[in-house]
């Protein structure tokens, strides 16, 4: 198996399990945020889609984050948009050739701080990070009243036994 071939089936396995997660959220408490330097649920839930479009810059050959997409104006239209492009960026990963996946191109690599680094190391950056924040997602979901679904094993809300 080539790492392409990991990245993919990684991410559509982690992708699975968010959506699950996605769902799982209470649509009346969309506005909560557990602190005032928090973002509320429903940005945390578009952050998803703005890795995304990290993932779709870095194949572009830069990320531009002032091109970020505007978020929706409603939960469903977030899992619209979510799965729609995710379907779009995949088949665009698939057919990356190695040079490509290999590339090097600016990214950040500390404050303020500038460095060439692989596609391919931004694209698992990039699902690492849809990772933490669904981790993050998570709290936020149990502290909104939500179930927790299964993630890498049993919840107080999905017990295996």
């Amino acid at each position: 198996m080539t790492e392409k071939e990991m990245f993919l089936n990684t991410w559509k396995r982690e992708h699975a399990t968010l959506l699950r997660v996605l769902k799982a959220y209470p649509a009346d408490k969309l506005d909560m945020k557990p602190s005032e330097k928090s973002r509320t649920a429903k940005e945390l839930a578009w952050t998803f889609a703005n890795e995304q479009a990290v993932l779709e810059g870095a194949l572009s050959g830069k990320v531009d984050f002032s091109k970020m997409p505007p978020m929706p104006a409603t939960y469903d239209e977030i899992f619209v948009a979510l799965e729609t492009n995710r379907k779009k960026l995949m088949r665009k990963v698939q057919r990356v050739t190695s040079k490509q996946w290999n590339l090097k191109i600016p990214w950040m690599v500390g404050p303020g701080k500038m460095s060439k680094v692989r596609v391919a190391d931004i694209a698992w950056v990039m699902l690492m990070d849809l990772v933490h924040h669904r981790g993050q997602f998570s709290v936020y979901l149990r502290l909104a009243g939500g179930n927790v679904p299964s993630i890498y094993g049993p919840t107080a809300d999905e017990p295996w036994m």
